[in-house]
């Protein structure tokens, strides 16, 4: 896939790795559409692109719900003609185990919540299929040269505190293969999905936190240092180059070695 003049939609597009990939797509020339719970992070990101000379526009959307998923994927098509890029990277967090205990008696005095679970799975699982499918719908409909790219994570493997997170990731990672082969069944060869799984990366927040559980982190990263959000855009603008690229999960992260799970 040629970049310069392609299209691409990215949710999670107001900050950290879908800002990234955003503003390196941009840069490549690629047209940009974004979208994100954070109409003031899009506004920031948008005009930041455009005033380093890029073409990029957003709308607010929250992947749980259909209508403006599909509303994303159609701004895209109406105002550059094309839809070739969908990153589905809009993810929350909310961490905890399932069980804890309290520490003199043993019992169970607190539990992760059903909502607590469902939440993550709700936007990282359920949101990024229908970002996914309403990209695939459009991209097969109008035979356009597409990318597909759900981004996973290394916590795939599974990771304490995780369960509802790291359960989203690994469906993640599993996608591509999945959706290759129903796509080659119905002879839709227009359309490749690869997912990528980055490790621990260098967002705002994973900087910010304490310094001394970060060092920690790092000393299980081969190349001792955060993976930059920059890194993420550039591997999936070379899988977006290289049409031997599919059915696969790309894995950053600078030779994780231990990820913290309990021995």
């Amino acid at each position: 896939m040629e970049l310069k003049g392609a299209v691409a939609v990215i949710t999670g597009g107001a900050s950290g790795i879908g800002e990234a990939v955003a503003k390196g797509m941009a840069a490549r020339g690629v047209n940009v559409v974004i979208g994100d719970m954070d109409p003031k992070g899009l506004e920031r990101v948008a005009g930041e692109i455009t005033a380093a000379g890029g073409k990029c526009v957003y709308a607010k959307c929250n992947v749980t719900q259909e209508t403006e998923v599909a509303d994303l994927m159609d701004l895209a098509i109406t105002t550059y003609g094309a839809l070739n890029i969908c990153v589905a990277s809009a993810g929350i967090i909310k961490d905890g185990l399932m069980l804890s205990t309290d520490k003199d008696t043993g019992k169970v005095k607190r539990a992760m919540s059903t909502e607590q679970f469902k939440a993550v799975i709700d936007v990282n699982l359920v949101g990024a299929f229908i970002t996914v499918r309403e990209a695939a719908i459009r991209m097969a409909n109008n035979g356009y040269n597409g990318l597909i790219v759900p981004i996973s994570s290394v916590n795939k493997a599974g990771q304490v505190g995780q369960l509802n997170y790291a359960s989203a990731k690994v469906s993640l990672a599993l996608w591509p293969k999945i959706l290759v082969g129903e796509f080659q069944m119905k002879g839709i060869n227009n359309i490749r999905v690869v997912s990528v799984a980055p490790g621990y990366v260098g967002t705002p927040m994973v900087k910010g936190m304490n310094q001394e559980a970060l060092a920690g982190l790092l000393k299980g990263v081969h190349i001792g240092r955060l993976i930059e959000p920059s890194e993420i855009a550039d591997i999936i603008m070379y899988a977006a180059q290289n049409e031997a690229i599919d059915a696969t999960c790309l894995e950053i992260t600078g030779g994780l070695i231990s990820n913290g799970l309990a021995k």
